[in-house]
C-alpha cells in the first residue's frame, strides 16, 4: 500500500543518511531527472535508489574488511620490527606497538601524523580532518555498529578509535591553542586561508504578503511574543527583526508591512534575506501586495516558501490560493512544481512546525556560510530617533563581527558603537553574522537600506561622511500661514495653490514610504509639496519653519513635546498627529480635493480624569480613571491632554470595571482604561473620548 506513494528527494536523503546534494548527484548520474530536492520520486525509483546505496555500502564494507584482514597476517613480522625498535632512534615507538599496524595503511596519506580537532566533533569535521568522504566514514562507523548522520557529534573515545584505524593520532585541543596553530601554519598565506574560517550562519527569513494576511501573527506564534497587538490598526508599519530558536538552531526573522505605500520597505526586506516566506490568507487568496511581494522575492533571487494562513477559518479556500499562485508563476509542489505550500494557522498553531522544518531544509540546501573574522559588513533595516537614546539603527550583520567600540560609517552618518541591543532588549558585547541588533552611537538617523562599513577611527569616518553631506546639500524654501481648513479658500485665486507639508515620523522607512505616497497624489487644481521631513518628535524648529513656509505639520507615530503646541498656537500653525497611514494619506487627499473633512468631525462622547496609574505585570500600565462627563466606550477614539496640551491621539483598547470587561462606562463611575500603544500618562491627565464622523464635501 505504501509502495504506491511518492517520496520527496529530501525525505529519501534523510532516510539514507545522505545530504540532499549527494543524492541529487547520484540521481543525475543514474539518469533520473529531478529538478530539486523538493521533487518527488515514484516508489519503484526510490526502492532502486535504496538498493543501489545499500549495495554500494556493502561493497565498501567488504573492501574495508579485506584491507583490515591484510595487516592481520602481519603479526608474524611484528617481532622483526620489534628488533629495530631496540635502536636508540625512537624509544617511544616501543610503547605504541598497537598503532604500528594501522599506520601502514597505504591509502591514507595522513598516516603517522597527528590530527588536532576541537570538540564538539561531527562526522563531517572528522571526515574533513582525515581527508575522506563523509559517506566512507559513515560506512566505517556502521561496521562498528554505530549509525551516525553527517552532522552528528561523535564521542572523543570513538574519534580516537576511528583515527587509530586510519593511522592518525588524535589530539584534542582547546580553542585558543587551535587558533594559535592555525595562525602559525597560515603565516603569510592568511588571505588564502580565510575560507577555512567560514562557519554556518542562521538563515535570514523575510515574511512578505498582503496587509492583514497574518505575517506578524505567524512570527508572533513562533517566538511567543505579542507584536501584532501593539501595532496601530493591527498592521505592521515598520520592519521588525527578531530571532527565534527552533530546537538547537536559530532563525532570524524580518517582518515587512503589507500596505501598498511600503513598497520600498518590502523590497529592502527581500534584498536583506536568504529565504522569503510568502504569507497568503486562505480566505482572501492572492491580493495586489501578494503579487508585488512575489516580484520582489523573485528579483532578489531567494527561495520562496508559501505559508497558506488562516486555515482555521470556515471560509478557507486552498484551491483559490493554488489557482492564484499558478497564475503568478508560482507552481506548488502538489501540482508538480518546486514551491512548497504549507497550510498553517497562526491562531491554532496548525502547520507551524512544518513551516519551520521547511525553512531549515531550504537553509540546509543554501549552505549559508559567513566569516566572523572578516571585516564587518551590515545593512540598516530600520532607523529612528528614540527619546533618551538618540539616533538608533536596527541592522542585520551580513559578514564579520560587530563589536562595541567599533567606528562605523553609514551613508551621511558616522559614530562609535556605544551599545548593541539584541532582539530581546539585552545589551551584548558583539553581534555575529545573521544577527539583528540595534546600535547606539551614530550622530544621526541613517537611511533605511543603507550599507554599513567599519572605519579605523572616528576621524576617517567623519571625513567620509562629510564628503557625502557636501554632495547632498539642499535648500529649504520659505514663503504665509495656512491651515488645512482654509486651504480651499485659496482656490478662488487664479494661481494654483500648493499644500506645503512638514512631515515627522518615528522611523526612516515609514518616512520614505509616506513621502513617496504623497508625491504620487496628482491633482489639476492643487499640488502638494513636502518641504521638510525628518525622524523624531515635533520640535520648535519645525514650527518656526512651518510659520516661515506657510506649511502644515503632520506627525506619524510621533508626538509634539509639551510647549511646542503653545508656540504653534501663537504662530497659527496646525499640528496633525496620526498613528495609521490610511488616515494621514486620506487627510492630505481630502484637503487637496476640497473634501474638507481632514478633522473628520469629532462627535464628543465623554471625558475622564486619570486618578491613578496602575502597573500590571505582562500587560503594562493601565490608567485608573473617573468618568467626569458623558460616557467612555471601548474602541472609541481618544485624546490625552496634559495641561490642556494634546500628547496622544489614538483609541481605547480595553475598559474594565473592577475585574470585569465592560463596553462602556457613564459619568460618575470609576474604571480602568488601557490605551492603544500608549503608556506615557500621568495622574490628572484628561482623556477625551469622541466618535469620528466623516462628512463628504462637494467641490
Amino acid at each position: 500500500m505504501a509502495g504506491n506513494e511518492k517520496v520527496r528527494v529530501y525525505d529519501l536523503a534523510r532516510e539514507l543518511g545522505l545530504s540532499n546534494k549527494e543524492l541529487l548527484a547520484l540521481l543525475e548520474k543514474e539518469g533520473v531527472e529531478v529538478k530539486s530536492h523538493a521533487s518527488s520520486l515514484d516508489a519503484e525509483t526510490a526502492n532502486l535508489v535504496r538498493d543501489m546505496v545499500i549495495a554500494e555500502r556493502e561493497k565498501k564494507k567488504k573492501a574495508l574488511d579485506a584491507k583490515i584482514a591484510t595487516p592481520a597476517t602481519a603479526p608474524a613480522a611484528t617481532p622483526k620490527t620489534d628488533k629495530p625498535a631496540a635502536q636508540p632512534q625512537k624509544p617511544a615507538e616501543a610503547v605504541q606497538p598497537k598503532i604500528a599496524a594501522p599506520v601502514m595503511q597505504p591509502p591514507k596519506p595522513a598516516g603517522g601524523k597527528e590530527l588536532h580537532l576541537k570538540s564538539p566533533i561531527t562526522v563531517r569535521d572528522l571526515a574533513d580532518g582525515l581527508g575522506v568522504k563523509p559517506n566512507e566514514l559513515i560506512t566505517r562507523l556502521m561496521m562498528m555498529n554505530i549509525f551516525a548522520a553527517i552532522n552528528q557529534v561523535l564521542d572523543e573515545d570513538l574519534v580516537g578509535k576511528v583515527c587509530d584505524q586510519y593511522g592518525v593520532k588524535f589530539i584534542k585541543v582547546r580553542r585558543d591553542k587551535q587558533q594559535a596553530q592555525t595562525q602559525q601554519k597560515a603565516g603569510d598565506a592568511a588571505p588564502t586561508e580565510r575560507p577555512a574560517h567560514l562557519v554556518s550562519r542562521p538563515p535570514v527569513v523575510v515574511f512578505m504578503g498582503h496587509v492583514d494576511h497574518g505575517k506578524t501573527s505567524i512570527q508572533d506564534y513562533i517566538r511567543k511574543t505579542h507584536v501584532a497587538a501593539g501595532e496601530a490598526g493591527g498592521i505592521t508599519q515598520a520592519i521588525g527583526a527578531s530571532v527565534a530558536n527552533v530546537g538547537n538552531q536559530t532563525i532570524t526573522f524580518l517582518d515587512t508591512p503589507g500596505h501598498e505605500a511600503f513598497t520600498a520597505m518590502r523590497a529592502r526586506g527581500a534584498n536583506a534575506t536568504d529565504i522569503a516566506v510568502l504569507v497568503v490568507a486562505a480566505d482572501d487568496g492572492i491580493m495586489p501586495q501578494t503579487v508585488e511581494a512575489i516580484h520582489h522575492a523573485q528579483a532578489a533571487k531567494v527561495p520562496i516558501i508559501v505559508a497558506m494562513n488562516k486555515m482555521d477559518l470556515p471560509g478557507a479556500n486552498p484551491d483559490k490560493v493554488y489557482r492564484g499562485l499558478q497564475q503568478n508563476g508560482i507552481l506548488p509542489e502538489d501540482y508538480g512544481g518546486e514551491y512548497a505550500v504549507v497550510p498553517v494557522s497562526a491562531k491554532t498553531g496548525m502547520g507551524i512546525n512544518d513551516l519551520l522544518d521547511r525553512i531549515l531544509l531550504e537553509a540546509e540546501m543554501l549552505e549559508l556560510k559567513a566569516d566572523p573574522g572578516a571585516p564587518f559588513k551590515g545593512l540598516v533595516i530600520e532607523a529612528q530617533m528614540e527619546t533618551g537614546m538618540g539616533p538608533t539603527a536596527s541592522i542585520i550583520v551580513q559578514d564579520g563581527t560587530l563589536r562595541v567600540g567599533d567606528y562605523l560609517l553609514c551613508g551621511k552618518c558616522y559614530g562609535k558603537v556605544k551599545a548593541l541591543i539584541d532582539s530581546q532588549g539585552r545589551r551584548v558585547a558583539k553581534a555575529l553574522p545573521s544577527t539583528p541588533v540595534k546600535i547606539m552611537g551614530l550622530n544621526g538617523v541613517p537611511e533605511a537600506g543603507e550599507k554599513i562599513v567599519i572605519c579605523e577611527n572616528e576621524r576617517e569616518a567623519r571625513e567620509k561622511a562629510q564628503e557625502i553631506i557636501d554632495l547632498e546639500r539642499s535648500e529649504v524654501p520659505t514663503e504665509r500661514t495656512v491651515s488645512l481648513d482654509n486651504l480651499f479658500a485659496q482656490l478662488d485665486a487664479q494661481e494654483k495653490p500648493t499644500l506645503k507639508l512638514i512631515l515627522k515620523t518615528d522611523v526612516r522607512g515609514s518616512l520614505e514610504a509616506i513621502v513617496d505616497s504623497i508625491n504620487k497624489i496628482k491633482s489639476d487644481r492643487v499640488s502638494v509639496s513636502v518641504i521638510h521631513s525628518g525622524v523624531g518628535e515635533i520640535t520648535e524648529n519645525d514650527v518656526i519653519l512651518a510659520a516661515a513656509s506657510k506649511a502644515v505639520i503632520m506627525g506619524f507615530h510621533v508626538r509634539a513635546m509639551p510647549g511646542v503646541n503653545k508656540v504653534a498656537k501663537q504662530k497659527g500653525i496646525e499640528i496633525r498627529l496620526h498613528s495609521i497611514i490610511y488616515d494621514l494619506l486620506a487627510e492630505v487627499e481630502n484637503a487637496m480635493r476640497g473634501q474638507l473633512a481632514p478633522e473628520i468631525q469629532e462627535k464628543f462622547l465623554g471625558r475622564a480624569e486619570i486618578i491613578q496609574v496602575i502597573e500590571v505585570s505582562k500587560v503594562g500600565k493601565i490608567c485608573g480613571c473617573k468618568v467626569i462627563d458623558g460616557l467612555i466606550r471601548v474602541n472609541a477614539k481618544a485624546k490625552v491632554y496634559r495641561n490642556k496640551e494634546l500628547i496622544y491621539n489614538g483609541q481605547i483598547q480595553s475598559l474594565k470595571h473592577f475585574k470585569e470587561d465592560v463596553r462602556e462606562m457613564k459619568a460618575g463611575l470609576e474604571c480602568g482604561i488601557r490605551l492603544d500603544n500608549f503608556e506615557d500618562f500621568e495622574e490628572h491627565d484628561v482623556i477625551e473620548v469622541f466618535e469620528a464622523i466623516q462628512v463628504a464635501a462637494q467641490l
